[in-house]
């Protein structure tokens, strides 16, 4: 059984989360500079063996896509064209910034460790992917 790795994906900076080999939890992964994204998935994919892609799906609070889906569909194009093997699902991540500044408030984090936009990254990623998790494990 393959991993399944949730992207963040925003222009500058993207946040990866990965579940364990028996996809049970999500944890997070690291926060990469867009451009270096391609180089990063295809090293961490020749190593662990990846079965599912899970994209934050942006969404406006009426449920309509955000702007950023201007950005998103090149992305997943190019990522479905890269590794036309692994399955991708979208997940809605209206709420995972503000998930993620709720969950560094209550870990403890200072200020300064809340400010750092790369760790909401892979917070939110993480987020993204606890909640697909969520999903199967009800459906299933």
């Amino acid at each position: 059984m393959g991993r399944i790795l949730a992207i963040d994906y925003g222009r500058k900076r993207v946040g990866i989360a990965v579940t364990d080999s028996l996809q049970i939890a999500a944890n997070g992964l690291t926060t990469v500079l867009a451009n270096e994204l391609f180089v990063f998935l295809t090293n961490y994919i020749a190593h662990e063996p990846v079965e599912k892609f899970v994209v934050g799906l942006p969404r406006q609070m009426n449920g309509t896509f955000s702007e950023s889906m201007v950005y998103i569909e090149p992305f997943v194009k190019k990522l479905q064209e890269k590794f036309p093997t692994i399955e991708l699902v979208y997940v809605d991540e209206r709420f995972t910034s503000v998930l993620a500044h709720k969950t560094m408030l209550t870990a403890g984090l200072k200020k300064k460790d809340r400010q750092n936009k790369a760790l909401v990254d892979k917070i939110s990623a993480t987020i993204i992917l606890q909640t697909y998790l969520e999903t199967i494990h009800n459906i299933e």
